[in-house]
Formats: C-alpha cells, sequence, structure tokens
C-alpha cells in the first residue's frame, strides 16, 4: 500500500475555494501543473468537478493548512489517510537486472527452439525483451547470432518454473488437438460412397442360384421332344 492523494483535482478545487494556499503550493500537493491550478481558479477548467474535503478524508489537517498559508515556502505533506489505496501494477516486459541481460538472446533462442508454439508476447513476458528482438532471433538477422547458444530461461534465473509452465498451457490451449491413431473420416468424404448391404448381396446370390436351376429343367425338359420326333420318323 502507498499513500496516495485521492482525487487530486477536485482536492485542487477545494482546496482553491477554501483556503488561500499559493497555486504552486496546490499543485505540488496534488500533483499538478500550476497553469492547471491557475485555470481552476479561473474557471476555465475542472468546472464539472465538485470540491472534495481533504480534512474529512483524512488527508490533511488543519493546522498543516494554516501553516502552508502562513509560510508560502512551506510543502504540504499528508497525513496517515483513511484510505489505503493500493500501489499500481506497472505492466510491461518483465525487469531483468543488468547482469543478465546479456543473456536474454540465449534464453529467446532456446524458448523459439524448445517451445515454438509460444508467441512473441508470451516470450516478452518471461524473458523480458521485445518484439523487435524476438523477431531478429527467429528469422536468424540477430547481430550476434552466431555466437548464441540456446540456454534455458529458468537456469539463467530469467523466469520461474511455474511462469514458464503457464504459459507452455496457455499457448497448447490454443492449438488444435493433434489427431492419434486411425481416426473415421468426415462425413464430406463419406456421404458419396456407396455400401451393399450383407442382406441385399445374398439375396442376389439366391436369384442368381434360381436362374441357372431354371436354364437346367428348360434344357432337360427340351431334350425328350427331340427323341420323340426320331422316334415318329
Amino acid at each position: 500500500m502507498s499513500k496516495t492523494l485521492l482525487m487530486p483535482k477536485a482536492t485542487a478545487v477545494w482546496l482553491v475555494d477554501n483556503t488561500a494556499l499559493t497555486f504552486d503550493q496546490i499543485a505540488e500537493f496534488c500533483k499538478l501543473h500550476p497553469l492547471e491550478v491557475s485555470a481552476i481558479a479561473d474557471g476555465e477548467s475542472a468546472q464539472g468537478i465538485k470540491g472534495m474535503d481533504p480534512i474529512m478524508t483524512g488527508q490533511l489537517s488543519r493546522d498543516e493548512i494554516a501553516r502552508a498559508e502562513a509560510n508560502p515556502n512551506h510543502k504540504l505533506k499528508l497525513s496517515e489517510p483513511k484510505v489505503r489505496v493500493p500501489e499500481t501494477k506497472r505492466k510491461g516486459p518483465r525487469y531483468t537486472p543488468l547482469s543478465k541481460r546479456q543473456e536474454r538472446p540465449n534464453a529467446i533462442l532456446w524458448l523459439v527452439r524448445h517451445h515454438p508454439e509460444l508467441k512473441d508476447a508470451q516470450i516478452s513476458r518471461l524473458v523480458g525483451t521485445t518484439k523487435s528482438t524476438i523477431d531478429q532471433i527467429r528469422n536468424r538477422t540477430h547481430w550476434n547470432m552466431s555466437a548464441l547458444l540456446p540456454q534455458d530461461p529458468v537456469t539463467l534465473g530469467l523466469c520461474s518454473q511455474i511462469d514458464l509452465d503457464m504459459e507452455v498451457q496457455k499457448a497448447d490451449r490454443g492449438l488444435p488437438a493433434q489427431p492419434t491413431g486411425d481416426t473415421l473420416l468426415p462425413a464430406s468424404q463419406t456421404e458419396g460412397l456407396q455400401v451393399e448391404s450383407p442382406s441385399s448381396a445374398g439375396e442376389e446370390a439366391e436369384l442368381d442360384a434360381d436362374a441357372v436351376f431354371a436354364k437346367l429343367s428348360s434344357l432337360k425338359s427340351s431334350t425328350p421332344d427331340a427323341d420323340e420326333d426320331d422316334d415318329l420318323r
């Protein structure tokens, strides 16, 4: 937690309207430019902002304001606030100590080779580098490419194993599943296929057998007729 002034512009509006503090004192206390405080006093800025009393919020005491009014060179100091504001987390690449910055290209090369599924933003978070450096190493155009040796960033102390595993898991979730073993053909490939059922094949076999027997019986019946004709002659 850090001691941070709540609503600095609204506090500046209240101080301008209710105290005899100088613009410089108010600007320094509220982290504003003196010209902006002057614009607030002239009604040119913060017209829709309602002033907030820093005494009510416990950020200033009446005695502190009185001392500053009596001495234009006195700098206002924050009291222990009633409300603690959490420190804002710094967004951006991970900070890398100077002693380890020269190892970052080796770590990037290791990540590119062993975890090609990682995106540039993930590599940047892990080792604290820029996208241009990652692109140069991917395309092998880095100025020191011939001297680079792939090294595990965890071993180099650039990131923790937990952070690396988390980034790899995130990258794996974004990849399509790889088929393993025999798989079914998609419906688009099987719609045009004609499959004969065993029952239909059996019926055709029966029909062919009947036709054969019918031909045999007709041959037998035609043979006696021919013998009778010979006897009559």
